[in-house]
């Protein structure tokens, strides 16, 4: 048997395996078919990418998640470990590379969406690699049962005929019974191979507050009565800076964070609030995927989510270091209205979806039995001003194209910047460039990981950084190595695309089978319907979500809400109180009691530990001349 330890404490710094990691690595390793049933933060990555390296040949990683993908590849390359990616957005030469680069470059890993596999440029290259085993993460999206259903997910069965001695893991975080069976079905299991981790997180509180005042002066309160890292999640774009601004002028450090952002902004803000330099995320559901913070003691909703499996893993992301954390979610007196109005949004009238389908190929001068596989730049926002659609319903009404198989549409995406070195290695030093380029071309060599080979992503602004110049500079350097053809550089461009995926049909033709629409649409309302319950549930809301996901001998928690009535949440300690007091007057120097401002703390015992302070002479006011 592999030494499994061994790879383990060399690649990933870890002395033993946690939960059912080891279990889920044996399965797999020795050829079985299998589907791991782990909780947010459980460690699924550890669960494929250390028996893919024991094993000769490469794994396989279907996710659908770009930016996880690029993230993983990004540190396995930092490992010194072969790997990369193929999704929507690269170009055809870029996909070339990196699937040639699998038959014959010794890779470990290749990541792959799930819109890529049906491509037969890919099933062609797909032949010719060996491969170990198929990870399959966010499993979930194989099934029509599933909250977050994906068609192009079906492809996989097509891609284990072409590989049929190559096991396959599945991995999730959010499966309900009819989910777990389904997932297995789907993916042609040999024989059914559940390992299975239960969801039950001890340290975790839930609670549900309703709103008396505002939302942000709700969340403001929660802040200054649980101390810690924290996460509010928000559905609105415009919210998350509302929040994070109200945040800040009450003393907070706080900062926002979306899917509109730049990849800079993105970074800049995950990395200070991952260093402890921010308190607290304002964020859409945008936030968190790959994010592993141990510390993170308070998740805020500030709107109810859609499903119980949305609500169950972004509210898992608090506490993952197995001290008590808080998960609470806030309400009012619209809230269940909201939550039903979400159907119709995600589900318009399917004349209506027909209807932007037609308006997509006028917009996009597609005509009726041309388009097959061609992409065109698509603006939403003018879309919808060109032919009078409400952008949520004309968005909603793309991903049911999408997911029907008319169209693939892909969101404003920021594709960074991209680079490949032309000339081999020992030839980069005959060459003659001016010293701005050669700079350049210095710092490109030094930072950027298997460019010879393949592209690889750059950042404008950090190499400006770090080269102290101007971002335009960099970009006018990048593109004076492309002219002297010393590299093939692609700008970044932020811009959302449709791909046809069949020649435009007539609008009648249009047909939303009822995986995509009727089934879809009754399983959202049931679900809504859950997250209704859980804001009304008299009984323990730890034991509620667990019955939903199939644990039905979950016993109650003993410290959410409903087991305490009404969770008294936790008074700062004096300790505490007293050492942000020394801090503040060391920093601050104050005249009076008025100028003390410590807004995330409780006033009243401020104000009684300053009076005894004061009384000690632990500190003293400044009185100026």
């Amino acid at each position: 048997m592999a030494d499994y330890l061994s790879i383990l404490r060399e690649y990933f710094g870890y002395s033993s395996f946690r939960g059912i990691q080891q279990e889920i690595i044996e399965s797999i390793g020795a050829g079985r078919d299998t589907l791991g049933l782990m909780p947010t933060g459980g460690g699924k990555s550890i669960t494929f990418q250390v028996p893919a390296l024991a094993q000769q040949g490469l794994c396989l990683v279907i996710s659908p998640l770009i930016a996880l993908m690029k993230d993983q590849v990004m540190h396995l390359r930092q490992k010194g470990i072969k790997a990369t990616a193929v999704y929507s957005g690269m170009s055809h030469e870029e996909v070339i590379i990196a699937l040639e680069n699998c038959i014959f470059g010794d890779y470990k890993f290749l990541y792959v969406s799930p819109e890529r596999l049906s491509s037969e440029l890919f099933q062609a290259k797909l032949k010719r690699m060996h491969v170990s085993f198929i990870t399959v993460d966010e499993a979930h999206c194989i099934s029509q049962w599933g909250y977050d259903f994906r068609p192009a997910y079906t492809e996989i069965a097509a891609i284990r005929q072409l590989l049929p001695q190559a096991p396959v893991l599945a991995l999730t975080a959010t499966a309900t019974p009819a989910v777990v069976d389904d997932i297995q079905r789907q993916l042609g299991f040999r024989q059914p191979n559940v390992c299975r981790m239960s969801f039950e997180r001890k340290n975790l509180i839930y609670s549900v507050r309703r709103i008396e005042t505002t939302k942000e002066q709700t969340i403001a309160e929660l802040l200054q009565q649980i101390s810690g890292t924290a996460i509010v999640y928000t559905r609105s774009r415009r919210a998350t800076f509302e929040i994070a601004d109200y945040l800040t002028k009450m003393g907070l450090t706080a900062t926002f964070y979306h899917a509109g952002l730049t990849n800079d902004e993105k970074n800049e803000r995950a990395t200070a609030w991952q260093q402890g330099r921010i308190r607290v995320m304002v964020a859409t559901n945008a936030f968190g995927m790959g994010i592993d913070k141990p510390d993170v003691r308070l998740v805020v909703h500030a709107d109810v989510p859609d499903s119980p499996e949305a609500y169950f893993q972004e509210a898992g992301r608090a506490g993952r270091d197995g001290l008590t954390a808080h998960a609470v979610l806030l309400f009012d007196e619209r809230s269940a209205a909201t939550l039903r109005r979400r159907i119709d949004d995600n589900f318009p009238p399917e004349d209506y979806v027909r209807k932007v389908y037609e308006d997509i190929g006028s917009f996009l001068q597609m005509a009726v039995g041309d388009g097959m596989g061609v992409t065109r730049e698509f603006n939403l926002e003018a879309f919808c001003t060109a032919f009078r659609h409400f952008p949520t319903r004309a968005y909603n009404a793309l991903g049911l194209l999408s997911r029907a198989g008319y169209i693939e549409w892909t969101d404003a995406e920021d594709n960074q910047s991209r680079i490949m070195m032309l000339y081999a290695r020992e030839e980069l030093y005959g060459l003659r460039l001016p010293q701005a380029d050669e700079r350049l071309l210095q710092h490109l060599l030094r930072t950027c990981t298997g460019i010879f080979s393949e592209y690889a992503y750059i950042s404008e602004e950090t190499i400006a950084h770090t080269l102290d110049i101007d971002e335009s500079t960099v970009s006018e350097l990048l593109i004076d190595l492309s002219r002297r053809h010393v590299i093939r550089f692609i700008p970044r461009k932020f811009v959302p695309y449709v791909t046809f995926t069949r020649r435009r049909v007539d609008t009648p033709e249009v047909v939303l089978p009822p995986a995509v629409y009727a089934d879809r649409k009754r399983e959202l309302e049931a679900r809504i319907s859950t997250m209704i319950g859980y804001l009304n549930t008299r009984e323990c809301h730890s034991r509620y979500l667990l019955n939903y996901f199939g644990e039905t001998k979950a016993e109650d928690c003993g410290h959410c809400d409903n087991c305490l009535q009404r969770t008294p949440l936790p008074e700062p300690d004096e300790q505490t109180i007293r050492r942000r007091l020394l801090e503040f007057f060391d920093k601050h120097h104050p005249a009076s009691v008025n100028d003390v401002c410590l807004p995330d703390l409780p006033r009243s015992a401020v104000g009684e530990i300053l009076h005894r302070m004061l009384e000690e002479e632990a500190v003293k006011f400044e009185i100026s001349q």
